[in-house]
């Protein structure tokens, strides 16, 4: 098979779909690969480095695109590049579709097969694809809210541990998965005032014996979550419904009821974001601000730290991507089920369930492709 690996054009995004390390194992195996040139050095991984890995290194996107038979990215494809898809061409990267309809009906029209790496499973139900994103994210959260709380950027003029007599900033993490789960480990390890908050009591539980009583675990409420933001420093957004999109979670009014000088970070952007006064951003302009809260939403928050972000990525997709080219897209999907939890489009259909649902597509089983193919 020939696979492609693309530049990453969205702004200020560094990460790379493969690293040289992932073209051995592919080149070992028998396969082409293609890289475009300088796709690895926001990771500081050169052409050169590519090159004695075993890949071929082009000059243009245009020319993975048109040679490859899967194309494996990072971040969801920009409309230009979706128009460079075709019938019968694997897609494997992010989507999170269901907060930008535009790329959907993109991918619809262009035909080609694309598997998201936010939706494939594994046995205990997590999202492998996913979790070392969220683990970037959920750190990075509380470094983007400390420097934002202060004051020269906005912020209320807060030092997230404080100091021995004055208190530490309060924390309110909304989200007990991964994403919140390592936001709130940052903030304690910072010496920060944490609640987290979750609907799952059994996570809860578990969350509280983590820190052993250090973070404040509480039931989410519609009630709770209106007294808490109001006295919050630092509001962090970490909820996930896998493929749709994020409930908005906190109200405009709760926005309002804030400290002026608090501050905000929504890890959930890419899927539309928990907060109701979310919108994306990027990491040349990470916030703004709404009734004087400060609000951090890049949609791309692994991007700042693209070496280890890469490496957690592809240390994670390299089996996923080994299979579907040692197999075919079809055959891999039909050997791993969770692997076929990740097909999103398919031959111009939506087959993700919460994708359909959210965007107005019909909806056609990933099951039913496999056995119709």
């Amino acid at each position: 098979m020939k696979i492609g690996v693309p530049k990453e054009i969205k702004t200020l995004e560094f990460r790379v779909g493969m690293t040289p390390a992932g073209v051995r194992e592919l080149v070992h195996d028998g396969h082409e690969v293609i890289v475009e040139s300088k796709a690895g050095d926001g990771i500081g991984m050169s052409n050169a480095d590519y090159v004695a890995a075993g890949a071929k290194v082009v000059d243009k996107a245009e020319e993975v695109f048109a040679t490859a038979d899967m194309i494996i990215k990072v971040k969801e494809p920009q409309l230009h590049e979706c128009a460079m898809l075709r019938e019968g061409q694997v897609l494997f990267t992010y989507l999170h579709l269901a907060a930008d309809p535009a790329q959907a009906e993109a991918l619809v029209n262009s035909g080609c097969t694309a598997i998201a790496y936010e939706t494939v499973t594994a046995n205990d139900r997590s999202l492998p694809l996913l979790t070392p994103m969220s683990e970037v994210a959920g750190r990075l959260s509380i470094q983007a809210g400390a420097f934002a709380l202060q004051k020269a950027n906005g912020g209320r003029g807060i030092l997230l541990g404080g100091v021995p007599g004055v208190r530490p900033a309060k924390v309110l993490v909304i989200g007990g998965g991964v994403a919140g789960a390592n936001a709130a480990d940052m903030a304690v390890g910072l010496g920060a005032a944490v609640t987290i908050l979750d609907r799952s009591l059994p996570r809860l539980r578990q969350l509280d014996d983590q820190w052993g009583g250090r973070v404040r675990t509480v039931y989410s409420t519609k009630d709770i979550i209106d007294e808490l933001s109001a006295e919050s420093d630092l509001i962090v957004g970490a909820v996930l419904v896998a493929g749709a999109a994020a409930p908005k979670l906190v109200t405009r009014e709760n926005v309002r009821n804030m400290n002026a000088g608090a501050v905000m970070v929504d890890i959930s952007i890419d899927q539309g974001g928990c907060f109701e006064t979310s919108k994306p951003t990027t990491h040349a302009e990470p916030t703004y601000v709404v009734d004087d809260v400060v609000h951090y939403c890049v949609t791309n928050m692994p991007g700042a730290v693209p070496r280890t972000s890469t490496f957690a990525l592809t240390n994670a997709t390299l089996p996923f991507v080994k299979s579907l080219a040692n197999h075919g897209w079809l055959e891999a999907l039909q050997r791993d089920p969770h692997l076929a939890n990740g097909l999103n489009v398919h031959a111009g259909h939506v087959n993700h369930k919460a994708v359909a649902d959210d965007l107005g597509y019909e909806y056609k089983a990933a099951a039913d492709v496999l056995k119709a193919a």
